[in-house]
């Protein structure tokens, strides 16, 4: 599955460094294997860090049990 904007970073960043025929034939054809799939999505990394672009932080997601029996409390459980 390729869209348009997987597209477009693999074609520049074969124009933004010097690669090996492995790492272009990688990027034009796509991984083959699970350890292929590790280095285009290292390759994608470095492109990002290229460009700038820096993912969100993720939501925290932590709560404590206390919260957790609180809830609890309050729903009559």
């Amino acid at each position: 599955m390729t869209d348009s904007s997987d597209v477009n970073w693999r074609e520049e960043y074969l124009e933004m460094k010097v690669l090996s025929k492995s790492q272009v034939e990688l990027l034009t054809k796509g991984p083959t294997s699970l350890a292929s799939s590790w280095l285009l999505g290292a390759m994608h990394g470095d492109w990002k860090k290229m460009k700038g672009i820096k993912d969100p932080e993720p939501p925290n997601c932590q709560s404590s049990l206390e919260e957790f029996l609180k809830s609890q409390k309050d729903q009559g459980i």
